[in-house]
């Protein structure tokens, strides 16, 4: 009898564990992309490689260009997006071209005088591999970047091969559409701010909606991620840029970005918790205080150094996986009489003019959203058609 009741505990201990899982959606062994030589090793051995990656592009621990280098792949030049290929660039600082110190490959900036690889960095080439770490908001300049990378691949006949990784916001999609007349390197397609695709289904759109230049179509090979699904919780031990430290940042990334459109407000840059608070210098802003300071790798000159800001912390959010826009709208309504809220760059990182707008007339968070919901399903339904994952 004692023998029945202890296996009849086990296994309820077992099956309750098993049920918690699922409940949390945490999946622990999600293989990205890169970790599967054995998809794409075969097709590199001989060729002439390029790489576009920076500090998230690794196998377990290991960089994937050091991975490749060890195996005989003949890496021939190295493409890094902004905050460069080591990763502690600050936000919209160009990237000059050079040769990487601890790799000894050259390094082609694809965030200073150009975007886009052009036919000259690509003579040769056979293959172009692009692996980074994406965050799941339209705004966030390496999927920009990985439009130009399949427009040039396009233009000179090289297949690209995209090594895909989850997307920490991809339970979800929301957010104004993007207007094309508002096309910019913080937004180039015409997808919600937060687009609720990984970098190898964007890619899959990217081709099939034909927004390349001359409409031309990339050859593209995905590897994909196994054992993810969109509701996957995935527990990042790099971060993908200097300033999203953890997944409580990259969660509120989508609705705090907006702030970088707006002269009073900071979110957090030049402290040890960027993007997870806002505020501004006025003390009727929040309750919260902090002080932005340089930090080298981080920001050396964040907006509001050296002075008291005021507002709310954002890193106990118990929800922080939306986007919201109670935080803009918060700020608004306790900004001062005088100067200008807004700057020009606020337009671009919403991809329309119209949000603005409805702000500054004083509309609410349900009829704003109520006039992009049109677009939305729109989208809905264009984006069914390149899923690769659940």
């Amino acid at each position: 009898m004692v023998n029945n009741f202890i296996k009849l505990l086990f296994f309820h201990l077992l099956f309750s564990c098993q049920l918690s899982c699922i409940a949390q959606n945490k999946i622990t062994d999600i293989q990205v992309g890169a970790e599967q030589t054995e998809k794409y090793l075969s097709i590199l051995k001989g060729k002439n490689i390029a790489l576009v990656v920076n500090q998230t592009s690794t196998i377990k621990n290991t960089h994937l260009a050091d991975s490749l280098k060890s195996l005989g792949i003949k890496i021939d030049k190295v493409f890094a997006p902004e905050h460069g290929f080591r990763g502690n660039a600050d936000a919209g600082e160009h990237i000059a071209n050079g040769i990487d110190k601890k790799s000894g490959l050259q390094v082609v900036s694809l965030y200073g005088k150009n975007y886009k690889p052009t036919a000259k960095q690509l003579n040769k080439i056979d293959y172009v591999v692009f692996d980074i770490q994406d965050v799941g908001a339209r705004f966030y300049t390496y999927i920009s970047t990985l439009h130009y990378v399949m427009e040039a691949c396009a233009e000179n006949n090289i297949p690209l091969i995209i090594l895909d990784r989850p997307n920490p916001n991809g339970s979800y999609f929301d957010g104004p559409v993007l207007d094309t007349n508002f096309r910019s390197f913080v937004g180039v397609h015409p997808i919600p701010i937060v687009h609720g695709l990984t970098m190898g289904e964007l890619a899959q759109m990217i081709n099939g909606e034909k927004w390349l230049k001359a409409k031309k179509v990339c050859n593209i090979k995905i590897i994909s991620c196994l054992n993810y699904t969109h509701d996957a919780e995935y527990q990042f031990l790099i971060k993908p840029s200097p300033n999203l430290p953890n997944n409580q940042s990259i969660y509120l990334y989508p609705s705090l970005c907006l702030f970088e459109g707006v002269n009073m407000a900071s979110v957090g840059r030049g402290t040890d918790f960027p993007f997870q608070v806002y505020g501004g210098i006025f003390p009727n802003m929040g309750s919260f205080q902090f002080t932005p300071k340089p930090i080298i790798g981080m920001d050396k000159n964040p907006k509001f150094k050296d002075k008291t800001c005021f507002g709310k912390d954002l890193r106990n959010e118990k929800n922080p996986k939306k986007f919201t826009l109670e935080y803009v709208l918060d700020l608004y309504a306790h900004k001062p009489d005088t100067g200008k809220f807004f700057n020009n760059f606020f337009d671009k990182l919403a991809g329309t003019d119209k949000l603005r707008k409805a702000i500054e007339a004083g509309q609410s968070e349900a009829q704003i959203r109520a006039s992009w919901q049109e677009d939305l399903n729109k989208y809905a339904e264009k984006r069914k058609n390149y899923l690769i994952y659940k």
